[in-house]
């Protein structure tokens, strides 16, 4: 009997088939990526923004200390501008009445807009350190306040000097964008009650007799405002300072 050979399928001696390995879809990478891309683009921008407002505020903080620094050292130059001036003039009631400035006027200030933003002219100006409005009435310039408690003795500011500082100087050569302005006023120690007189005793002692008050204003560029407040006395050669300070 013819031995018949048996073949064996492949199929039957291999066993079950593998399975193939299921591949992750390119596309979910790709969109991984593109999540960390954006993610990594906010976090520069966010840093070099905040990089960039530190150097703007740096900028700006130094730049104010500058101009508050040339403020300063300009309402100082103009307060002992005011004293010389004040010294040549023989009577001072006509400084106390308006009727005589310095010869530092600004003669467009009228015309244009005062540099402090609360005022827009110099009389408003005037108007608002006399009581605290851009325009005064009697009653106001006479009212007891706790800045202006004198009463009928409230000092009654006069504009004497005012202009730019560059203009100060007879040369013209002072590079500068400072704005001054300087007041003058009777001293309130005066027990008269005409701020426009200096020291009426007629009526007895005046302990105020021969001095004034001074009030210097430097305006910046960039909103800064330096004050300086000083009393003065009239003395037998000349005017002596006896208080001097800055306003904070």
């Amino acid at each position: 009997m013819t031995r018949m050979r048996h073949r064996t399928s492949n199929h039957e001696h291999a066993g079950p088939k593998p399975r193939a390995r299921r591949l992750k879809p390119v596309s979910d990478e790709r969109g991984v990526a593109l999540i960390v891309a954006l993610l990594v683009m906010v976090l520069l921008s966010a840093l070099g923004l905040s990089l960039t407002m530190v150097t703007s505020t740096e900028e700006r903080i130094a730049a104010s200390y500058r101009d508050g620094g040339e403020a300063f050292y300009a309402a100082d130059a103009a307060f002992e501008r005011v004293v010389q001036e004040l010294t040549l003039v023989p009577d001072w009631n006509r400084v106390l009445d308006g009727s005589v400035t310095s010869s530092f006027v600004d003669a467009q200030a009228s015309i244009g807009r005062w540099p402090d933003p609360s005022a827009r002219t110099p009389a408003e100006a005037t108007e608002l350190l006399r009581c605290g409005k851009t325009v005064c009435t009697a009653a106001d310039l006479a009212a007891r306040t706790p800045e202006r408690p004198w009463g009928a003795n409230n000092p009654r500011w006069q504009l004497f000097a005012w202009g730019p500082v560059a203009n100060m100087g007879a040369s013209g050569t002072v590079n500068s964008r400072i704005y001054l302005a300087a007041w003058v006023a009777d001293d309130p120690s005066e027990n008269d009650g005409n701020p426009l007189v200096d020291g009426d005793s007629s009526a007895g002692a005046n302990p105020g007799l021969g001095m004034l008050a001074v009030l210097v204003h430097a305006y910046g560029p960039t909103g800064v405002r330096r004050v300086i407040e000083a009393t003065v006395a009239r003395t037998g050669t000349g005017v002596r300072v006896l208080s001097w300070r800055e306003l904070r």
